[in-house]
């Protein structure tokens, strides 16, 4: 658990160095659009860096509202849910106070960017509500080879087509309180933000219980060959 946990707290900590020092850097120069794409682009392929080192070490989860639903299907515990998230609201903070003095600025900065509204808000449970029945879409298909990329793949996309530029994390959300720079969300903008991303998780966890639930065929189809294993060698074992 302890490697796990740490493991939680080092990706989410790099995550935001790439979230925000990426945002500080696009935004040097050019017009907002290929600021905001640059920025996306370096998220995106951010994360697929991260999942693939820490994905086989804590699922790579970097995310409180992915470990809520992870925890809602008993993938965790509740006690491992509730340590990974402390690690990830701490790495995450961490994460930002870093970049900030890293491009000279001070280790701490109230943002003062609003993004307040029912519209922004709307955006981030739209943003999450995708960002999980993505992950739990390609986990359940069994091909989690192609998890990393794409989850990259919808983060860098969701950063450019949301209104909100897709935090989808509460950690996220939290820590980029502390950075009054491009990234930053004034802290007014936090409770509305962290409870849209709730609601988004909740209701991707609704759907994806139904729309990726074993269909009985395949579940038999799967069952088969073990018994199958299991009778050869309960038979050998006799022999």
């Amino acid at each position: 658990m302890a490697r796990k946990l740490a493991a939680e707290f080092v990706g989410t900590a790099l995550l935001l160095v790439a979230v925000v020092g990426s945002g500080i850097t696009a935004s040097s120069d050019g017009a907002a659009s290929a600021q905001l794409f640059h920025h996306a682009v370096v998220v995106g392929a951010a994360l697929v860096a991260l999942i693939v080192t820490f994905g086989h070490v804590s699922g790579a989860h970097f995310n409180p509202a992915v470990t809520l639903v992870d925890a809602l299907f008993r993938g965790l515990r509740s006690r491992e849910a509730a340590g990974y998230v402390a690690v990830q609201l701490a790495g995450a903070v961490v994460g930002v106070l870093v970049t900030n003095a890293m491009f000279g600025g001070p280790a701490v900065s109230i943002a003062t960017t609003d993004r307040g509204g029912a519209l922004l808000a709307g955006s981030e449970a739209l943003a999450t509500f995708g960002l999980l029945v993505v992950i739990f879409g390609v986990v359940r298909s069994g091909n989690l080879g192609a998890v990393p990329g794409a989850v990259g793949a919808y983060i860098a996309a969701a950063i450019y087509f949301t209104a909100s530029a897709s935090f989808a994390n509460p950690a996220v959300t939290v820590a980029r309180a502390l950075s009054d720079t491009y990234t930053g969300i004034a802290p007014g903008g936090i409770p509305g933000f962290v409870a849209a991303q709730l609601v988004g998780a909740l209701a991707a966890a609704a759907l994806i219980r139904w729309l990726f639930a074993p269909d009985p065929v395949d579940a038999h189809r799967v069952v088969v060959p073990h018994d199958e294993h299991r009778s050869r060698h309960e038979a050998e074992t006799v022999r």
